[in-house]
Parts: structure tokens; C-alpha cells; sequence
């Protein structure tokens, strides 16, 4: 029996087997699906897209703009910075869609409608009334 016990443990050993749990490693770069918007004192959640344009635009937040309207459909902001792009024409804008055009124009559509201008989308808010005319806050948080 003492053989079968040292037979074991040198096996151990030598297979660099480790009898204690190992640690789970973390990710460095966590995910994040939504984000939250509010919007005129109004809270939304915002389902992201999973692409460097999110991941560029969540590294900014939070961040708090003064949008202004556009063809009674869109709110917009010209961001200080560049974000990363792979633009492609959805072909229709659904009310709800957050998108950016060209690099450093974020959009938030009220309106759905079809389009011919190419966007990256980076994400979406369910149920956005319409924001009427006017410029509104916007504040955007993790």
C-alpha cells in the first residue's frame, strides 16, 4: 500500500500535476453589451454591437453632449476625437438606431426611414419616442 501512495505521489510530481485549484483568468477586456442613455432626464439602455467602434466609443464614456436636430429624424454630435469606422449602407435606419457617420459625427435616429448614406452602427435603444425638434442633453454611461 505505501508503494501505491509513493508511486502516486512521485506520478504527481512528475506530471506537473497541481492539486490545488487553479486560478480562472480574467479577460483584460471585458465586454459590455449595453450602455446607458439618458436622454432629457430620461432613462434608456443602449444594446451594443460588438466592434471596435463600440469599443472605441465606451472608452470615452461617460460622456454628457448637446445634440442637435436634423431633417426632423436624427439627433447628432461631432465628437473632439476620431472613432474607428467599417461603414456600410443599412439601406433602412430603424427609429432607436445609434450610429456613427463618417469618424466623429454620432447620430440617434427617431425616425425610421430608408437611406442611402453608409454609417457604422453602435447600437440601438428599443422604444425611443420621437425627440421632437429642438437640441437635447444626452448623457452616455457604462
Amino acid at each position: 500500500m505505501k508503494k501505491r501512495i509513493l508511486l502516486l505521489f512521485i506520478l504527481l510530481i512528475l506530471t506537473g500535476c497541481n492539486v490545488h485549484p487553479k486560478e480562472e483568468k480574467k479577460d483584460s477586456k471585458e465586454v459590455i453589451q449595453t450602455v446607458k442613455a439618458i436622454i432629457n432626464e430620461k432613462e434608456y439602455e443602449v444594446q451594443l454591437e460588438n466592434n471596435q467602434t463600440v469599443n472605441d466609443f465606451v472608452a470615452i464614456l461617460p460622456k454628457e453632449f448637446s445634440m442637435k436636430e436634423l431633417n426632423g429624424n436624427e439627433k447628432y454630435i461631432y465628437l473632439d476625437q476620431s472613432l474607428s469606422t467599417n461603414s456600410s449602407n443599412p439601406g433602412q435606419i430603424l427609429a432607436g438606431d445609434v450610429m456613427l457617420y463618417g469618424d466623429n459625427c454620432l447620430v440617434i435616429f427617431y425616425e425610421s426611414f430608408d437611406t442611402s448614406y453608409s454609417y457604422t452602427k453602435i447600437g440601438h435603444i428599443e422604444h425611443l419616442p420621437n425627440l421632437g425638434d429642438g437640441d437635447i442633453q444626452v448623457k452616455f454611461e457604462k
